[in-house]
Order: C-alpha cells, then structure tokens, then sequence
C-alpha cells in the first residue's frame, strides 16, 4: 500500500486518526509533569488541500471533501471533535486563508503542538528528505521541537526512555514496506522494553481484516500492558473498497479514555461512512487489571 500522504491529507483516515490523537495528547496534559511527544514518520507538517487533486502525474479527485469536508459541514460534532475541527480552521486561517472551505490542513505535528505546554518536548522524525525538509522549515523556529532526518523506527530506540519520563510515541507508517507490519511488531517490543509505561499509538489501515488481526496477534504474542484499538470504517468489507477504514492501537493509555471514544468513533461513522457496513469502535485487546 502506497500511502503518499500529501494527497490525501483531511481525508477520513486524517479525521480519525488526528481526533483519537488529539484526545491523547490532552489526556496526557491531566498530569502537570512534562512529556515527550514522538512522532516517528512525522511528514512535512501541513498541506495545501488546492493541490490535493494534481497526484503524482495525472489530476485526481481529492479526498478531503470526503474526510474533513463532512466534519466542516455538521454542526453537532461531539465536543471532542469541535475541538479538532477548532484547530484546522485555526491553523487555516494562521496560514493565510481567510476564504470559504479550507485550505491548508495540519499534519499530526502541528495539531499535536496547539496542544503541548510549555513543560512538553515533541520529537520530529522523517526519512525522506524533501519531506524532512519542510517540516524542518516549519518548525525552526519553533521551541522544544527538534527535527530529525531519522528513520522512525530507530528514533524508538534512540530516543527512549527519555528524561521527561513519560511519552506518547505515534507510529504511523506509510505502509510502502512490504514488512511494514513487522516493523511496527518490532519496534513497539523495543519501545516497551526501554520504557514500559510510555502511551503507544500505531495507526493501521482497514484494507483486509486477516491482514490487521495477523498484525495484532503478533503483538499479543509478547507481554502486552493494556490496550486497546480504536477503528472507524467507513464501509463494510465486502463494499470493495481498497482501503475502507483505518485504525489506531493504543497500548499504555490514559485511564478511562476510552469511555469518551467510543461514542465518538460511532459518530465520526456515521458521518464518514459510505456504504453499509460502516461502523465506529473501541475494543479492548488486553484489558486493565
């Protein structure tokens, strides 16, 4: 799966992951103590949706009046979701839109940081130069934010345990490897032996479910603390869409977070979905003792 996010940044996969990513990080915020916020394949920070539609050499339809357009055109978003609706349209009109719709959306980077206090630290990695390039111009200014021209899954163990001693680390590949599954198996194997009570949060696609169950059984497989997936899909499994839904693993999470998702994972499906067979939820893979 090649998941070149440039051109399909504010699409429903965008709107899950950065809501359920956004009540993370808040929830991390309950502590006063300062935490690391590492973000392992982080992109280039923001992306101008008027160029969504050009692709790599032929026009195509973009992707976000499905994803964030919906979300702009409701006006009953759960408090959760306003929240991150707030911060697009804010991060929007800082980069110089003050037209109709939207143009330029935040990547995970820039969300995360209207987010963060002063006493939090974030940890910026991408691999791909260009890529790594804009995020640096974006954020050189920036305090307590470094960028890394770095492979993510070696930032894992480069940049863990930390002195802050807490983190949230997102791993959300592109999914170009064809053994990207085992490096996430991997990497979050070494996260949890250098530092067991960091938050983990892997981002996954819905494209077959064997494929995803296979994934998480892994996982299973070693000692695991709590956790649990959070998973919007926008169609059922036999609607024939490549990619139907998408999802996050959550493991250490921030207590009682879960009650909050779960009624907005079945909102954001009621909104994104497109045939049937769409459906938002929370299940619990290892459950608190």
């Amino acid at each position: 799966m090649n998941y070149r996010h440039h051109f399909h940044a504010g699409n429903f996969a965008d709107v899950c992951k950065h809501v359920v990513l956004g009540r993370l990080v808040e929830a991390m915020a309950r502590k006063e103590k300062g935490f690391l916020y590492l973000d392992t394949h982080a992109g280039r920070g923001r992306y101008d949706l008027s160029v969504a539609a050009q692709g790599d050499s032929l026009a195509r339809a973009p992707e976000w009046p499905d994803g964030i357009g919906r979300i702009l055109a409701r006006g009953d978003a759960p408090p959760a979701v306003q929240i991150y609706v707030d911060r697009v349209r804010e991060f929007d009109r800082q980069s110089g839109h003050f037209g109709e719709g939207l143009r330029f959306y935040p990547g995970s980077p820039w969300l995360v940081k209207a987010a963060l206090r002063p006493q939090d630290r974030m940890v910026l990695c991408e691999l791909h130069p260009a890529e790594k390039a804009a995020l640096a111009a974006e954020f050189h200014r920036v305090p307590r934010v470094s960028v890394l021209e770095l492979d993510g899954y070696t930032a894992v163990r480069a940049q863990l345990p930390c002195p802050e001693r807490r983190a949230l680390v997102l791993l959300d590949p592109p999914f170009e490897s064809p053994d990207e599954w085992r490096q996430l198996v991997d990497a979050l194997a070494v996260g949890l032996e250098r530092m067991p009570g960091a938050t983990f949060a892997i981002w996954y696609p819905l494209t077959q479910r064997a494929r995803v169950e296979a994934f998480l059984a892994e996982m299973e497989r070693r000692p695991l603390p709590p956790t649990w997936c959070a998973e919007v899909a926008i169609a059922g499994e036999d609607a024939g869409l490549k990619m139907r839904g998408s999802g996050m693993v959550v493991v250490n999470p921030p207590w009682q977070l879960d009650q909050e998702l779960g009624p907005v994972l079945a909102w954001l499906a009621d909104v994104l979905g497109r045939a049937p067979g769409a459906e938002g939820q929370l299940t619990w893979r290892v459950r608190e003792r």
